[in-house]
């Protein structure tokens, strides 16, 4: 049996489809990322697997329980992490737990315990008196994860829970969802960072609405198709807009400080390169091959 499975999986809105037809199956103990951009679907998808949000049409089973006919059953096997978890800023962070254990019904007999080890798995247990809206973000979304583990969920739904987040409390916030793995908790979390991505079992490329691919990263990764040239030089930006122009039959992408281009004939296309930037006067500093990340594989996807 699945942790997650949806079959044909539909949400439509005043005509518009937020969600069209997905299907996928997410394995017990694996981590499943969900990525796309904003409006892709993703927190759509997370309300109808945590029976918030009946589906249009479709079905979709979490733990085998229908999330239509068996919601109530399905909310004691799962924890949720909005976006904006409910989080009450006047309780401390203690205050704040307790809160969330009453609602998931646990006994008061041996619950400092857990509250306890949750703290301390979180790191935030200096913190335990300090009230949630003196919090930063990033402990905010801590604090926002031991509420949604006090009830021991099977199955955990995190839907972009480092967006806007250091890139500290990020990598914090990663290390505990890998503890939580060796725990034997499925996890599905949805981000728009496809470096996180990486990071998961399983990721699954989500565009208005649509699952376009879904693979091991490593496995997305061969999707790509062409070769990537990463273009260095004292005016990216300017670059770009060149080579956006100029190149013929090549996808140019600006990365940071960095130009990406997609090309089935490098060689060619990196002669073109340099006589287009000396032609232009641009500073050119770097052409060199690169291995593609799971970004220029969605871009990939999205241009075909």
């Amino acid at each position: 049996m699945y942790a997650i499975k949806t079959d044909n999986l539909t949400k439509v809105f005043d005509g518009l489809t937020a969600v069209d037809g997905l299907s996928l199956n997410v394995a017990k103990g694996e981590l499943f990322g969900l990525v796309g951009s904003d409006g892709a679907g993703k927190t759509t998808t997370m309300r109808m697997l945590t029976a918030i949000m009946d589906p249009t049409s479709g079905d979709a089973w979490v733990m085998g329980r229908h999330v239509v006919r068996e919601a109530e059953a399905i909310k004691d096997e799962i924890g949720y992490v909005s976006q904006r978890f409910g989080l009450y800023p006047d309780l401390t962070v203690l205050e704040n737990i307790h809160f969330y254990a009453d609602i998931y019904g646990q006994p008061r007999k041996g619950r400092e315990d857990k509250i306890d080890r949750l703290l301390n798995f979180s790191n935030l247990g200096p913190f335990r008196k300090r009230k949630a809206g003196d919090l930063s973000g990033g402990m905010k979304q801590k604090l926002g994860l031991a509420c949604a583990l006090i009830h021991t969920p099977r199955v955990l739904f995190l839907d972009e829970p480092t967006n806007g987040v250091d890139p500290v409390s990020r990598r914090d916030f990663w290390r505990i969802l890998h503890q939580l793995l060796e725990e034997g908790v499925t996890i599905f979390v949805s981000t728009a960072y496809l470096d996180e991505a990486d990071r998961c079992n399983r990721v699954g490329l989500i565009h208005r609405g649509k699952l376009l691919a879904c693979d091991t990263p490593a496995g997305l990764k061969k999707l790509m198709r062409g070769t990537i040239l990463e273009v260095r030089s004292g005016e990216p930006r300017r670059t770009s807009r060149l080579l956006k122009e100029r190149l013929q039959d090549a996808s140019v992408a600006l990365f940071g400080n960095k130009v990406h281009v997609v090309t089935m004939v490098p060689r060619e296309a990196s002669h073109s390169i340099e006589g287009i930037c000396r032609q232009e006067g641009v500073s050119l500093a770097e052409i060199r091959i690169i291995e593609p990340n799971l970004e220029d594989v969605f871009v990939s996807v999205l241009s075909r």
